[in-house]
């Protein structure tokens, strides 16, 4: 899989601060902790989200399976 960051310079910089507060752990769901399916990029982002979409909190975007 491969995947490009969001050109969203301002929404990055905020989902990544919410990543390391997380410890790298979604931070769009709640309780997501110590959960790997939720380790970013998150299980659903990796084997559901079709090529060009993006992933559900808006950083990565899918450019290859």
């Amino acid at each position: 899989m491969k995947y490009k960051i969001n050109d969203d310079k301002e929404l990055v910089t905020k989902i990544r601060v919410s990543l390391r507060d997380n410890k790298g752990y979604c931070p769009c769901v709640f309780n997501s902790q110590g959960k790997e399916e939720y380790k970013c990029p998150c299980k659903n982002f990796r084997e559901e989200v079709p090529v060009g979409e993006i992933c559900h909190c808006g950083l990565f975007i899918k450019t290859e399976i």
